[in-house]
């Protein structure tokens, strides 16, 4: 079967860092919109595979021919349209631009569905050559800050009132209830040790047990980082080091030391070129360069934690996975290689739960950059530097699959990509199969919350957070009543914070003051 023009072909990933020890002064270092172009010039490079610098004309004639620059939103740098400004750097005129300059919602999810999206713009006619970019400069706003009179960030700028504003994209709104908030799920390392407290207690883990786990399972990321040659920290790190709190790894919020977050203080940058295989033919790309996006599936779970029937599991996933699979004609064993959301050890543990992988396989690792801990956790852009592992591993092994999932906000909102060597089997029909299983999620069961609970509670999960000094500060505490409804709770007494963090708390029984107050029993 003739291969339809319009079927869409990932032709080029690329990644941009500037290391910690760069030896460069913080305004000397790149910003983000540095880090955005030299990605998308690298995925230039990519698309000819040629060593960085050297001559890419099929890569460069599709930039030119690019008709949407899309940009992962950053969270250390505001613009008004930063897809504007990539445009010029990348040598636009001023009023030559491509037609469609985009700018996603917050989460880590972004890349991969602005994949499926220009995916299926590419199939309808709709668009030819689609850039996706997106960077983080965390790590040099931390250096200027560190400063003894600080140093001055120069970065790029947009006045607000003559930028137009580009073509937003996803689904923005807070990750959390005014309840959770008042309670102190403010960020997301409140937010997913809750999970992973839940997810030991739900598989009857000692304390120990599930720390040994943890520490196992992010030690074996850490290996894949040493292997990344873009990744932030490339020494291996054992499991005891890892999950150990100490000077150097102090405790965030129970289980989590520093080791097991994201690492967000990074200098980093990845982009990716998607086009048609008839704008790749055009150009010269060589077939070779090609890889295929088989499929794509989109979900949230129930947006706020508090609605949720089981916090340890995520249906969105499960049901986002098995139609990303079914799409594409594989089974999750048929995938060679992997690359899971990784802010936190919970988020793997629960994908892997959900669709199938075992977390301890040697031959399959979960991961192909080293996760957000050891590759780098720039803000919502993660996921593309993920993309651009897959891309390189589905080349390297012809005939092979790789699976991509991102993940925004607090376990809430998925997407799920696959990707292979060969065409789609679907191209008779579709050029990109998508599927959207919001609705069958919508239809799983919610969890009623009582925001006025007072009285006889169970504990359901809990956190305990620390201050920077390694101090415990709060208990925040899910409960459920006695009818099952869901209540939110705080703890400051000092000897319970201690010995929530010393023996299980999920199970424990309590009264609930009306102010949120949870006295154990």
């Amino acid at each position: 079967m003739a291969l339809d023009p319009r079927t869409p072909v990932v032709v080029g990933a690329g990644q941009a860092m500037t290391p910690p020890d760069a030896g460069l002064e913080p305004a000397e270092r790149p910003e983000p919109l540095d880090l955005m172009v030299m990605a998308l010039r690298a995925a230039a490079e990519d698309c000819d595979g040629v060593a960085p610098g050297g001559a890419a004309p099929a890569g460069t004639a599709l930039v030119r021919r690019a008709d949407s620059i899309r940009v992962v939103v950053p969270l250390g740098w505001r613009a008004v349209n930063p897809a504007l400004l990539v445009a010029s750097r990348l040598g636009f005129a001023e009023g030559d631009e491509p037609a469609e300059l985009m700018l996603s919602a917050i989460g880590g999810n972004a890349p991969q569905a602005l994949m499926h999206d220009a995916c299926l713009a590419i199939s309808r006619g709709d668009r030819d050559v689609v850039l996706v970019t997106g960077a983080e400069a965390m790590y040099a706003r931390a250096l200027a800050r560190r400063q003894p009179a600080g140093a001055a960030l120069s970065w790029a700028s947009q006045p607000v009132e003559a930028t137009p504003p580009p073509v937003p994209f996803g689904l923005d709104k807070p990750g959390a209830t005014d309840l959770e908030m008042q309670r102190g799920v403010l960020l997301p390392v409140h937010a997913y040790p809750l999970f992973e407290n839940a997810l030991r207690a739900a598989n009857g883990w000692t304390l120990e047990e599930h720390a040994a786990r943890i520490g196992s399972l992010w030690s074996r990321f850490s290996q894949v980082a040493a292997a990344n040659p873009h990744a932030w920290i490339r020494t291996p790190r054992p499991p005891h080091d890892i999950v150990t709190a100490g000077p150097d790894n102090r405790m965030v919020s129970f289980p989590y030391p520093k080791l097991c977050t994201a690492n967000m203080q990074v200098d980093q940058g990845a982009g990716y070129i998607v086009c048609s295989v008839g704008a790749a033919r055009a150009a010269g790309v060589p077939e070779e360069r090609w890889v295929f996006p088989l499929s794509g599936a989109d979900a949230h779970d129930h947006w706020f934690i508090s609605h949720r029937a089981e916090l340890h599991r995520s249906p969105a996933i499960r049901l986002a996975g098995a139609a990303a699979l079914g799409l594409a004609g594989l089974h999750v064993d048929d995938v060679a290689s992997i690359d899971l959301y990784s802010c936190f050890p919970v988020v793997v543990q629960m994908a892997a739960a959900e669709l199938g992988l075992a977390v301890d396989d040697p031959a399959r690792p979960l991961t192909l950059t080293g996760g957000l801990t050891f590759g780098g956790g720039p803000g919502n852009n993660y996921t593309s530097h993920g993309i651009a592992r897959a891309v390189a591993a589905v080349r390297a092994e012809p005939g092979s699959a790789a699976l991509v999932t991102g993940l925004g906000w607090y376990a809430t909102k998925h997407s799920i990509g696959t990707y292979a060597s060969r065409p789609p089997a679907h191209c008779g029909s579709e050029p990109f199969a998508w599927r959207d299983v919001q609705p069958e999620v919508d239809g799983l069961p919610q969890c009623r919350v009582d925001a006025e609970a007072a009285g006889p509670v169970r504990v359901e999960t809990y956190t305990v957070t620390f201050d920077r000094d390694g101090a415990a500060e709060r208990g925040i505490l899910a409960c459920r009543t006695a009818d099952g409804s869901r209540a939110w709770a705080n703890v400051s007494d000092p000897d319970d914070l201690a010995q929530l963090c010393a023996e299980e708390g999920v199970g424990r029984g309590g009264v609930l003051a009306a102010d949120g107050t949870l006295s154990l029993d």
